[in-house]
C-alpha cells in the first residue's frame, strides 16, 4: 500500500511525497485521513528550522519519520476513518500523526470518537488537550483575577475552559481588536493590550511572543503566578527579571502538555485526558469558531508558507 505525505525538506522547503505503508499486523489498523490540523506555532517552527539541537528528541512526535536537521514528516493532528483491522472498521478516529493520506498504526495509538461528533471540528482535540492540561496546571483558585495573553487557539481555549471551570471572570488579552469577536463567541471578556486589566492574580500566557510574556510580569499583582504555554524555539527571551519581579513575589511557571500535572497522575493518564477532550468537543460545537480556514492537502506545502508568513491564523483545517 502506498500513500502521500507532507515533508519539510529543508527550511522553508516544503513537498508532497509518496511513502510506502508497512504491512498491517493482527493489532493495527488501517486509517484514510478524513482531515489534520496544522498547529501553526509549532510547525511554523519546524518549518522554518528554529527547534532547538537540544530539544530534538524532546519535540519528536508519534509516528515522526525523519529529522528536525531536515528533511522530516512531522505533525500531530489527524482524524480519519478505519478502513481495516481491530473490529473498528467504519469508525472515525482521532490520531496523533503527521499529515498523510492514509497510515497503518498500532490499534492503542487511535481514539474512536464519541457518536455525534463532527469529524471537521475533532481537528481542535490536540490544542484543546493543551489548553485543558494548562488548566490544570494553572490550578486557578476561588477568587482570583484571571487573565489570558494571545487570543490565538490555545489562548481562547484555555479562557474558555478557565471561565467554565471557575465560574469567574476571565479576561482575554491580545494585541488584535479584531480579538474581541473571538472572545464575544466564547463568553469571555477582552480588552486589547495597552488596556488590559492589572493586578492579577494568575495569568496565562499564551501568545508566543516575548513582549506578551513581558506584559504577563507588568500585569501580575503581589504573589502572582506567571503560566507560561509559549515555546519559543531557539529564541532568546529577554525578561525584566529586576524591576519589581522579587518585591512582588511573582512565580513564572511552564506548562507543557506533554505530562499530566504530578498532583494528577494518579487520576488521570493520556487516554482518559483525551477522551475528556472529545467528550467537551462533542458538547460544545460552538468552538468551531477556532477553525477559520480550510485548504486541500495537496496544497499543504504552498499553504504552510502562507500560515507560517501571516499573523492572526487560528486552526487550518486540512481537507483531503
Amino acid at each position: 500500500m502506498n500513500a502521500r505525505a507532507y515533508w519539510v525538506d529543508a527550511p522553508s522547503q516544503a513537498s508532497i511525497r509518496e511513502v510506502e505503508l508497512p504491512q498491517p499486523g493482527p493489532d493495527d489498523v488501517v486509517v484514510r485521513t478524513l482531515y489534520s490540523g496544522v498547529s501553526r506555532g509549532t510547525e511554523s517552527l519546524v518549518y522554518r528550522g528554529n527547534v532547538p539541537e537540544s530539544q530534538h528528541e524532546a519535540m519528536r512526535c508519534p509516528h515522526q519519520q525523519g529529522a528536525f536537521s531536515f528533511p522530516i514528516k512531522y505533525g500531530y493532528i489527524t482524524v480519519g476513518v478505519v478502513e481495516q483491522g481491530a473490529g473498528l472498521e467504519g469508525k472515525h478516529v482521532f490520531c496523533l500523526h503527521p499529515h498523510q493520506t492514509r497510515f497503518v498504526v498500532p490499534r492503542n495509538m487511535v481514539t474512536p470518537l464519541p457518536a455525534g461528533l463532527d469529524s471537521g471540528l475533532a481537528v481542535l482535540a490536540a490544542n484543546l488537550e493543551t489548553a485543558v492540561n494548562g488548566v490544570w496546571d494553572a490550578n486557578p483558585q476561588a477568587g482570583e483575577k484571571i487573565s489570558v495573553i494571545g487570543a490565538g487557539v490555545v489562548g481562547g481555549l484555555i479562557a474558555w475552559r478557565l471561565q467554565r471551570v471557575t465560574g469567574a471572570s476571565v479576561e482575554l488579552v491580545d494585541i488584535d481588536p479584531n480579538r474581541a469577536q473571538l472572545a464575544a463567541s466564547l463568553g469571555v471578556d477582552f480588552k486589547v493590550a495597552d488596556q488590559a486589566s492589572k493586578m492579577r492574580d494568575l495569568i496565562v500566557h499564551a501568545s508566543g511572543s516575548v513582549a506578551g510574556l513581558n506584559q504577563a510580569l507588568d500585569l501580575a499583582a503581589l504573589d502572582g503566578r506567571i503560566i507560561e504555554l509559549s515555546w519559543f524555539g531557539d529564541t532568546p527571551v529577554p525578561l525584566p527579571l529586576g524591576e519589581a519581579f522579587h518585591s512582588r513575589r511573582l512565580t513564572i511557571q511552564c506548562s507543557q502538555v506533554g505530562h499530566i500535572p504530578p498532583r494528577l497522575r494518579h487520576e488521570w493518564d493520556y487516554s482518559k485526558r483525551m477522551d475528556l477532550v472529545l467528550d467537551l468537543l462533542l458538547e460544545h460545537p460552538e468552538l468551531s469558531c477556532f477553525i477559520d480556514g480550510e485548504s486541500a492537502f495537496d496544497d499543504l506545502p504552498q499553504t504552510m508558507s502562507k500560515l507560517v508568513a501571516s499573523g492572526g491564523v487560528l486552526c487550518h483545517r486540512v481537507r483531503y
